[in-house]
């Protein structure tokens, strides 16, 4: 009778252990990062803005504000970007939203391109990067410091639509994959053979700067094929169209992201070694003017361009939605790559600013 007792206690327990352990969330083995070039905080949160839109010859709504307009802001956003608000803003973490008393900002005072990807990618915003032009970061990013960790050599990528991003990542210094003029580098497969076709196919319509959709295919066709454990996606068209005064095509670009998300983080769920143990990143690395005078341009002479937004999706990621009153900045997305996949970014460069609040902190590593 005691034995029978004691053999049920102890399943009991057992029982309640596997429950405790089922129960516990996945542990994050990969990160994927996506910036979109220069989409402000107030299409983001808002949506679409109707003093903006252009009309027709004949004074009527054009094509796109009959797609982006609706009468309310919680409308407005979904429309334009519903992935992230259907799935990211209600199972992840969203910062930056003004009217939550939330913001979230760059740090290195200029507010244009390379100081943002530098300070967001280094944890820590450098005066000597003050210009776009194309000279090897002195920095090491978090891509190349994890490439150098156990585990991850080899299996850190990036692919982007500017052709700075392989100095941003001093590619000759890291060794770092790049794609992006042509997307796929070094291409295995007719699929990224055919890839690269279609990009050089296309017109070089900005100089340096090709269209986000043979970028986006690359970086699907990586998940697939090649499967990094951290892969970073630069996308870049909502700033080309914002900068040539372009709202229509700027929404649409930001339309064309959002459902570009959509795909990777279905992807990843499709894929054995990143279902539930992968992390979705997302920010950009500046903000816009906040009129309509100058909301096409940043810059340090535009001071509402140092507002931006940021938002995590998966596993090590409180399902907190859109944040209260918290305050963060593009600083804190090095460290965060790192403690997610339980690397201490800040242990080998201590300048780099502190993980997001809400993920996971450093610790072990999960190898």
């Amino acid at each position: 009778m005691r034995f029978r007792f004691f053999f049920t206690a102890v399943t009991s327990v057992a029982l309640c252990l596997s429950m405790a352990v089922a129960s516990q969330p996945a542990a994050v083995k990969n990160v994927v990062v996506i910036t979109l070039d220069g989409v402000r905080w107030q299409e983001l949160f808002t949506g679409a803005d109707q003093t903006y839109f252009k009309k027709t010859s004949n004074g009527e709504p054009s094509s796109s504000e009959r797609r982006f307009w609706r009468p309310t802001p919680a409308e407005r956003r979904a429309v334009l970007m519903p992935f992230f608000w259907t799935t990211i803003a209600k199972e992840g973490a969203v910062f930056g939203d003004p009217s939550r008393g939330g913001l979230a900002r760059v740090t290195n005072g200029l507010w244009f391109s390379y100081p943002g990807y530098s300070e967001m990618l280094t944890g820590a915003a450098d005066p000597r990067i003050d210009s776009n032009d194309k000279k090897p970061n002195p920095n090491v990013t978090v891509l190349e410091w994890l490439n150098g960790r156990p585990g991850f050599r080899g299996r850190v990528a990036a692919v982007g639509t500017w052709d700075v991003l392989p100095f941003i990542l001093n590619v000759e210094r890291s060794g770092l994959p790049v794609g992006g003029i042509p997307p796929v580098p070094s291409p295995r497969t007719e699929r990224e053979r055919a890839i690269n076709d279609v990009a050089a196919d296309l017109p070089p319509y900005w100089e340096g700067v090709p269209f986000d959709a043979p970028i986006m295919h690359a970086a699907l066709e990586m998940l697939r094929a090649r499967q990094p454990r951290v892969l970073y996606v630069m996308l870049g068209e909502t700033d080309e169209w914002a900068h040539e005064g372009k709202y229509e095509l700027y929404l649409d670009a930001a339309f064309r992201s959002d459902r570009f998300i959509a795909r990777v983080w279905q992807t990843l769920q499709s894929l054995p070694a990143y279902k539930n143990q992968t992390t979705l990143l997302l920010t950009t690395d500046h903000g816009r003017g906040a009129t309509t005078r100058d909301w096409m341009n940043h810059g340090k002479n535009v001071p509402a361009a140092e507002a931006t937004w940021m938002a995590a999706l998966g596993p090590g990621v409180d399902a907190a939605g859109v944040r209260d009153g918290v305050t963060v900045t593009a600083s804190q997305l090095a460290a965060t790559v790192a403690a997610l996949l339980g690397e201490d970014y800040r242990a080998a460069f201590p300048n780099a600013a502190a993980p997001l609040p809400g993920t996971a902190s450093a610790g072990g590593s999960r190898r």
